[in-house]
């Protein structure tokens, strides 16, 4: 599979994600819930959609915009976890480094521009 299939692949990723979670928070504004779980789910909305579009687009931010967001997915897990108390602490650990980790490695993919070059003096490739 080339690469500019695996980035729009990962940018559809991405906007099925923003979606899901732009509906969730639209759900909990017609249910009371928790003001900063609110905040929390539209910012991961927010982010993954802004990802989204950079990795489709190819801009160099495209890479922050993942970092955030697993930053934020991260952050959310933990806050529902210790504050809320409405998710099992080991599970929101798991998702916590898994968002972490997954965004990392996503993050590294679309930031590469090509493959790596051999600038040694010589080779076919400088």
């Amino acid at each position: 599979m080339e690469r500019h299939t695996r980035l729009l692949l990962i940018a559809i990723a991405l906007a099925a994600y923003g979606v899901h979670r732009a509906l969730y928070a639209i759900a909990m504004l017609l249910a009371p819930a928790s003001p900063p779980l609110l905040l929390a789910f539209a910012l991961q909305a927010g982010l993954a959609i802004l990802a989204a579009v950079g990795v489709w687009r190819q801009q160099r931010w495209a890479a922050s915009a993942l970092l955030l967001l697993g930053a934020s997915i991260a952050a959310t897990a933990l806050v529902e976890a210790f504050v809320l108390g409405i998710l099992a602490w080991l599970y929101a650990l798991l998702i916590a480094i898994a968002a972490i980790v997954i965004a990392l490695l996503l993050g590294a993919f679309v930031n590469r521009s090509g493959p790596l070059l051999d600038r040694r003096r010589g080779s076919p490739l400088s």
